[in-house]
């Protein structure tokens, strides 16, 4: 009798191939096959100081989902690795940043639950795995914008680990950074970051809420601003349309706002969602955020005083887009 659909041993089995994608990546398993090919199982484990019961099972879930293959203690790369392999950092965000979260949708989804701080998640995770997509999915939209920019004081919005900044100081040794982020975890992330790549004479990580920002002497001279992951913050549109009022008067010098964000997608079919998308959209649903489409945008944006200058898809999550925003006259 042929398959039809997906059974629900796979659908089990595969979410623990999630975490075990997620595991794969913190311990090195990913690395160790991409860059020698096929391993010994329990050599790894005695090499790493893991557990060589565990890592038996770890690589079982992950060929299950035909990430690897296995026979007896060798682990070789299996027909979905390369693409595991690109992804890892979006499993990595649903189950290690948001692991908490979707563990107790039970809890969160009861309407009488949901007030204050009601939710946790990682943000020292969340900005690991942010870094990662930022690097595969959504630099090599940001960088052919940003490299025909002029500026010299770059402040960005939600900095996360602050590899933005970082990355930028690299290639433009007359530019100066700003990094600005709400949550402990990713200040700390990003401190030790900038701390590490010996840039703290330039680059400067600071607490702030990018909804409620108010001016301070160091945002003078910021002519670049960029935001990314985070522009469904700003919204509903009330809000949306203060916040970005807000950004144009507490950085005065400002000539580029380079906004990127996913949006609600509108398209797809349930059992078609691509990658990363639906746990996105999920999770920011449990979490009380609203998401705006794609459209949803314009009017915004010509409310709070921007001028769209120019719009550039970004393919992961789905729908995603980066916003070139230039003040008003």
């Amino acid at each position: 009798m042929n398959k039809v659909g997906t059974t629900i041993s796979e659908v089990y089995n595969h979410a623990l191939a999630a975490s075990a994608i997620s595991a794969a990546w913190e311990v090195g398993a990913f690395d160790a096959l991409r860059e020698s090919g096929p391993l010994d199982a329990e050599v790894f484990a005695a090499e790493r100081g893991l557990d060589v019961a565990s890592m038996h099972e770890l690589f079982r879930a992950l060929a299950a989902a035909d990430v690897v293959t296995r026979e007896g203690v060798k682990v070789r790369p299996g027909p979905n690795f390369d693409e595991a392999d690109r992804s890892k950092s979006l499993f990595h965000w649903m189950t290690r940043g948001c692991g908490e979260l979707f563990n107790t949708l039970p809890d969160l989804i009861r309407v009488e639950n949901r007030e204050g701080s009601f939710y946790r998640r990682d943000a020292a995770a969340i900005s690991v795995a942010c870094r990662e997509i930022n690097a595969e999915w959504w630099d090599p939209v940001f960088r052919p914008v940003v490299d025909g920019l002029d500026f010299t004081y770059v402040a960005d919005l939600g900095c996360g680990s602050g590899e933005r900044l970082i990355r930028l100081a690299r290639s433009r040794p007359d530019v100066r950074g700003l990094g600005i982020d709400a949550a402990d975890g990713a200040i700390k992330v990003a401190t030790h970051a900038v701390a590490e790549e010996g840039l703290s004479d330039r680059i400067s990580i600071t607490q702030g809420d990018a909804t409620k920002l108010e001016p301070r002497a160091e945002y003078a001279g910021v002519d670049l601003l960029t935001s990314f992951m985070m522009g469904h913050d700003f919204w509903p549109r009330a809000e949306a349309v203060a916040s970005l009022r807000r950004i144009r008067e507490v950085f005065p010098d400002l000539k580029h706002f380079l906004l990127a964000d996913a949006t609600r997608t509108t398209t797809y079919a349930d059992s078609e969602m691509p990658v990363f998308s639906m746990a996105f959209e999920f999770a920011h649903a449990v979490m009380g955020d609203y998401l705006p489409t794609l459209e949803e945008w314009g009017p915004v944006f010509e409310e709070a005083g921007w001028r769209l200058a120019g719009q550039h898809p970004i393919s992961v999550p789905a729908d995603s887009v980066m916003f070139h925003l230039v003040p008003a006259s």
